[in-house]
This record gives structure tokens, sequence and C-alpha cells, in this order.
């Protein structure tokens, strides 16, 4: 009499579950044995090799810090020191979003080595806020006219806003649309922008 193989002779079938749960344990078993050993909560902060000594007055704050040469100045502002006014949106100059003022003038953060900062000044969303709470004219302009929908690109339109007035940039519509062309709204606020610019403008005794 014929007989199939016998079953005691064939390979063990692994079934796909199984065979998952094995590679994951492998896997996670050969990344703790790889993992470096975790530091204590109160080690010291790690130095990067070559860093920069920096001193930069931040909004009237003097602030010391030893960076890594890389740094841009807008992740010294939004990773080094808390400050998330200026945004990253394109991280190439080319949007905006995370204009400051150098030293009285704006500069598209992102791409402005913290290294550079040495001994200047920088001011941010954050420092325009008055001492007794109120709002700097500009921030006022933009809610009344309505400058701002989904608001990403907010900071930035205000603070080279700032700098189109001290300037001497909004004398008319075209020629703040002309400076502030820098600047990108994706929700389209352009007209809001101007209008707030022009309203800023004389509160800030400049035409």
């Amino acid at each position: 009499m014929t007989t199939g193989p016998d079953p005691s002779s064939q390979p063990a079938q692994v079934n796909r579950r199984e065979f998952v749960l094995s590679v994951l344990s492998t896997a996670a078993a050969s990344g703790v044995a790889n993992a470096a050993p975790a530091q204590p909560a109160d080690a010291a902060p790690e130095v990067h090799a070559g860093g920069v000594p920096l001193a930069v007055t931040v909004n009237g704050q003097r602030r010391t810090l030893t960076l890594d040469p890389r740094t841009s100045t807008l992740d010294l502002l939004r990773e080094h020191l808390g400050l998330t006014g200026a945004k990253k949106g394109c991280d190439h100059g080319q949007c905006g979003a995370c204009t400051v003022h150098l030293d009285g003038r704006r500069v598209v953060s992102c791409l402005t080595p913290a290294s550079q900062l040495d001994g200047r000044r920088l001011d941010t969303i954050e420092g325009l806020q008055r001492p007794d709470g109120s709002l700097h004219p500009m921030q006022q302009a933009f809610i009344d006219h309505d400058a701002l929908q989904c608001g990403y690109c907010t900071p930035g339109q205000v603070m080279a806003a700032i700098a189109c007035v001290r300037e001497g940039n909004a004398t008319s519509p075209e020629r703040i649309k002309e400076y502030m062309s820098g600047n990108l709204c994706r929700c389209g606020a352009y007209n809001g922008i101007v209008a707030a610019v022009q309203q800023a403008a004389g509160a800030m005794g400049k035409a």
C-alpha cells in the first residue's frame, strides 16, 4: 500500500505571523546591542568639537553660547533659545517666513550663519511687544486689516513690514508690494498686508 511522505520527515512550516515576530525580535535585539548607553539626566550638555563661542544680544538680552559652526541663525533661535516665532518654511531663503532683524536690518535667518552674530544685535517677533503688554503698531495693523489667515508667515511678514517702514519704502502701495515681495503668503492675504503697512507707517512716524 502506497502512503504519503512521513510528516515527521518534512521541514517545519512557519506561518507569516511567526516569521514577522522572529524578524522583529532579531532586529530589536541587534538595536539594543548596538545602542549607545543612555546619558544620565544630570549629564552636562555635549559641546560640539570645534564649537564656536558666540555672544549676541537677542531682544535686548545678552546670550552666550558655544555652537556647531554650521548652525544657522534660525536653528539658534528655535533649537537653542526656544524662540519659535521665526518659522522654518523653505529653509532656502525663498519664502521670508524666518525674517528677523540683524542690527536693525531684515535678514532671512535660515541663510544667516549664527557664527556671524558675535557682538551684534538680533531682534525677533518675540521682542516687539511693549513693556506694558501693548502690541507694536505693525502687529495691531495686521489685526485691524485681517492681514493673515493661517498665520504661519505672519511673524516674518511683520518683521519685514517694520523694516519696510523704517527704510522709507512705505511711500506707496506699489513700493510696499515690491519691498515685501520676498515674503510669501500662501493664503494670499497680500491686500491686507499692504493696508496694514500703510496704517502702521503713520503710527511709526514715517509715511
